[in-house]
């Protein structure tokens, strides 16, 4: 019989680690949230952002490869890229940057 290994855990999973100062504002002042998700609901119902999200997911279908992102440019055009490379690179909060 082979021998038992013991699995190891995320010990941080479930955890409210790592919140962003404007989470924390957005939580503590409701009718400041409430008037931010308004203007989100009005903005991404719009045509434009609509017809961007259907070009993103066009593009995401077209080029399905196994581990791989479709890339955005700062000039607008797509290519395919590495998830960890893709996602790195955005970073989180004000480090994000397109290349």
């Amino acid at each position: 019989m082979p021998k038992s290994v013991p699995q190891r855990h995320n010990h941080n999973a479930g955890k409210s680690t790592g919140k962003s100062d404007s989470a924390k504002y957005f939580a503590n002042h409701p009718e400041a949230r409430k008037k931010k998700n308004e203007y989100n609901t009005e903005y991404h119902s719009s045509e434009s952002r609509k017809n961007y999200r259907e070009e993103l997911n066009r593009q995401t279908r077209d080029h399905k490869t196994p581990g791989k992102d479709v890339s955005h440019h700062k000039d607008g055009s797509f290519s395919r890229e590495n998830r960890s490379t893709n996602r790195a690179r955005n970073g989180k909060g004000d480090n994000a940057r397109k290349k």
